[in-house]
């Protein structure tokens, strides 16, 4: 017969004397070689328990660590605007830093006496006025109002209050200070660039116009894209999004017009022509591209307190929304602000019919009105493709059939060879 061993104990198995199958008890041999037991040791001593009066202290968690370590101060920035504004203060308390004291007094002494210089210069410009037409010395005038100007912007440009409002949009657009801020800061700090960046680099300039000097910070807003998802994209209300220079959109995003944000920096009233152009609808006639007028309004009347976004009710030419052809590659669509030829009169310009946009010269209309984009104005421009929103501006709105473009197909050299039987 076959034994069966009994599961023990692990801890059986290190006394040499314990065999499994077997009731005998174990010798003495074996229980005098076991360890004495542990001598009894203190108790270990609790922490007073927490009084009433007292909170009980909070367990070492990673949590309680965490909220230890959480600053007092709220991380989101507190909002500043015209409707709730903030004044500057000094971020280091007098006395601290010797060195800031004596910057700021530095500063304020220097502000103190380029306006004496301004005082000085504008009562000399006043007395030059006042003479006689034929003593008036024009150009002397010219020299010492612009000298004015320059001593007026030096005496408050460095001030710390100063260059904390134009950066945080509390500029007083009356004062000549705020608005050189302003004009400063979009011209270089990147904003300028990456539109004429783009502007050259996808040949808006030549294709468009021989010159483009903007200005004017001109900002487009569109819808943003749609979702993905097909269930939401009738129940959810998109925002409209600021657009940069050059980038891809699609064509149900361009479906209405856009919102217009202008930054203006001159004081006085003046004209100008919107045009926004496709430069690249196909001309099958001639094997290449043409331009095609979307939208044009003229006699829009700017200065540094326009309303933004520019309220255009009175639509000249209505919007036709970008429908980049099948087969094409990618449309660069380009808006303009140009300033007219005389800045406070009006010009008349005939409403193009549908089939003038087609081809539409906008140099040859630059000639004819006097718009010279050389000489300022706004700009910008992006790109799109085709997709099947295409399809149902050419149904909806422009109510002709769609083209569709693309290479020849390359005929079969061995059509006939495969037409003939291979085997008689």
């Amino acid at each position: 017969m076959l034994a069966l061993r009994r599961n023990l104990p692990r801890a059986c198995l290190r006394f040499p004397g314990v065999r499994g199958n077997a009731d005998v008890a174990p010798s003495e041999s074996v229980s005098s070689s076991l360890p004495p037991p542990p001598p009894p040791t203190a108790a270990p001593k609790l922490p007073p328990a927490p009084t009433k009066d007292e909170p009980a202290p909070e367990k070492s968690t990673p949590q309680a660590r965490g909220r230890q370590r959480r600053r007092p101060w709220p991380s989101v920035r507190p909002s500043i605007s015209l409707e709730r504004p903030r004044e500057w203060n000094r971020p280091l308390a007098p006395g601290v830093l010797p060195a800031y004291d004596l910057a700021l007094e530095y500063i304020q002494e220097d502000s103190k006496n380029l306006k004496r210089e301004v005082e000085e210069l504008r009562g000399k410009i006043e007395a030059a006025e006042s003479l006689p037409e034929d003593k008036q010395d024009m150009e002397a005038l010219r020299k010492m109002r612009a000298k004015a100007d320059i001593l007026e912007i030096q005496s408050e440009i460095n001030l710390p209050d100063v260059r904390w409002k134009a950066r945080n949009g509390l500029a007083d657009m009356n004062k000549l200070v705020y608005r050189r801020l302003i004009e400063q800061r979009w011209r270089e700090e990147g904003a300028l660039d990456l539109l004429m960046e783009r502007i050259h680099q996808m040949k808006v300039v030549p294709d468009l116009l021989a010159e483009l000097h903007p200005s004017i910070d001109l900002r487009i807003n569109f819808p943003e894209p749609p979702p993905e998802d097909i269930y939401k994209r009738t129940r959810v209300k998109r925002k409209f999004e600021k657009v940069q220079p050059g980038v891809f959109l699609k064509p149900e995003q361009t479906w209405r017009q856009p919102f217009l944000y202008t930054t203006v920096f001159h004081l006085d009233t003046r004209l100008y022509t919107l045009l926004m152009v496709d430069l690249d609808a196909p001309d099958p006639a001639n094997q290449t591209f043409q331009t095609y007028l979307h939208w044009m309004q003229p006699n829009i009347a700017l200065n540094t307190f326009s309303p933004s976004p520019i309220p255009l009710t009175t639509t000249h030419t209505r919007w036709i929304p970008p429908h980049p052809q099948r087969g094409t590659p990618y449309h660069r669509y380009a808006l303009v602000l140009l300033p007219q030829a005389h800045p406070t009169e009006r010009i008349s310009v005939p409403v193009p019919t549908d089939e003038e946009r087609l081809g539409f010269d906008v140099r040859a209309f630059c000639e004819r009105y006097g718009l010279d984009g050389s000489k300022g104005g706004g700009a910008h421009m992006w790109r799109e493709v085709w997709d099947e929103t295409v399809s149902k501006i050419y149904r909806d709105v422009l109510k002709t059939e769609e083209p569709r473009y693309g290479r020849p197909p390359k005929g079969d050299p061995y059509a006939q060879i495969k037409s003939t039987p291979k085997y008689l």
